[in-house]
């Protein structure tokens, strides 16, 4: 194989054009029933093998594939060997394909580990070498194409003129057959006039048969086309189906040995986990209890610290009321505010006792004089 700087820029391309020659060797080798329909994988497309970044790509499944095509054709070249398996290990599967190619007188000049990836340029060169190999051991040559000769026909008629209807083919037998001499008639016309003529009015002879679609023996032609093909299909499907029910029977029996050879290895083990889990259960249930209890607690202890605030509450009030001093000023305030008014009443009192007094005085005086009055009068007015 080229170095990478010595190719041109159509060597991107080289896969594909590699790709679909692999392809068609594989098929000279019937690959579909001795690889396809042995392990139930479906056809391979023109571009498998070919890693581009415009293709879809799988590259589990493209190595598996490379993998049991790489087997079966060194199988074909006379060298047996195993089909590897999808859980086989990758590099020994490589290992083993590269050293049967190097045996076959194949050259391999690239590192193993690019088969990994199941495509690329390295997998078509391999499976390529691989079928070379086995078509020489099968005695397969290649002869040259035969290209069959094409006459073409002058068709110079209008298509009008060229195409007959049964209708008037029967009308033209018909008018023969009635005017049908009694005598036989008999041709002095050379033979040989006769062919040139031939030949030269065939071309306008062409009848063409205009099918109708509605006619039912085209239907019934078509339900049995249709019938012919459903019943391929089915059988060819149906023994898929077989193969696959075999398949996933085989895999079930597998699977049920093997869990009836893993219960039989853990069955100690499986008794110590159903004991233990016994256990834990218990704890469990130990645990809702316990865990019962603590929630009653704590809501008891919940509504006390409740109860405790309330009254931390209360005597922080009536302390800080009995700590604080305002209330006995406000009542010092009052009471030298009350002997204030007192004195200020006593003063009020005192003045109107004054004048209450004065007052008396006042009207004795005048009940004095008035009485004095009355007793000078009395002498005066007595007879002589």
């Amino acid at each position: 194989m080229a170095e990478e700087e010595e190719r041109g820029p159509g060597s991107v391309y080289q896969m594909f054009v590699l790709m679909e020659d692999l392809l068609d060797k594989l098929k000279v080798l019937d690959y579909e029933q001795h690889v396809l329909d042995k392990h139930n994988i479906k056809p391979l497309s023109r571009h498998y093998f070919v890693s581009s970044p415009h293709m879809l790509s799988n590259s589990g499944e493209q190595f598996y594939m490379f993998s049991v095509i790489a087997a079966w054709l060194i199988s074909l070249c006379g060298r047996p060997f195993d089909t590897p398996q999808e859980y086989d290990d990758p590099n020994a599967t490589v290992s083993n394909i590269l050293s049967e190619l190097r045996a076959l007188g194949g050259q391999v000049d690239f590192p193993p580990s690019k088969l990994k990836s199941g495509s690329g340029e390295h997998v078509c060169y391999v499976l390529d070498q691989l079928v070379e190999k086995a078509l020489k051991s099968k005695g397969f040559t290649w002869n040259r194409p035969l290209y069959p000769s094409v006459e073409v026909e002058e068709e110079c008629v209008q298509e009008d003129d060229a195409e007959l209807t049964l209708s008037k083919v029967e009308e033209e037998v018909t008018k023969l057959s009635g005017s049908r001499p009694a005598v036989v008639l008999e041709s002095d016309v050379d033979a040989a006039e006769w062919n040139l003529e031939v030949e030269r009015v065939l071309p306008h002879l062409k009848v063409t048969i205009r099918t109708d679609n509605k006619d039912w023996r085209i239907h019934l032609d078509q339900m049995h086309q249709h019938q012919d093909g459903k019943m391929e299909y089915s059988l060819y499907y149906i023994g898929c189906l077989f193969k696959l029910r075999e398949d996933i029977s085989k895999t079930l029996e597998k699977v049920s040995s093997r869990e009836k050879y893993l219960n039989t290895q853990l069955e100690h083990l499986i008794s110590e986990y159903r004991q233990a889990q016994a256990q834990l259960n218990k704890v469990k249930e130990l645990y809702q209890q316990a865990s019962g209890g603590v929630t009653e607690r704590t809501r008891i202890l919940a509504e006390i610290s409740e109860e405790l605030e309330k009254v931390k509450q209360e005597m922080e009030e009536k302390g800080s009321s009995m700590s604080d001093g305002a209330p006995v000023v406000k009542i010092r305030q009052s009471l030298t505010k009350l002997k204030q008014e007192i004195e200020q009443m006593d003063v009020r009192m005192g003045v109107v006792e004054h004048t209450l007094l004065q007052a008396k005085l006042r009207e004795k005086n005048n009940m004095t004089r008035d009485m004095h009055a009355t007793h000078l009068l009395e002498p005066n007015t007595q007879p002589y």
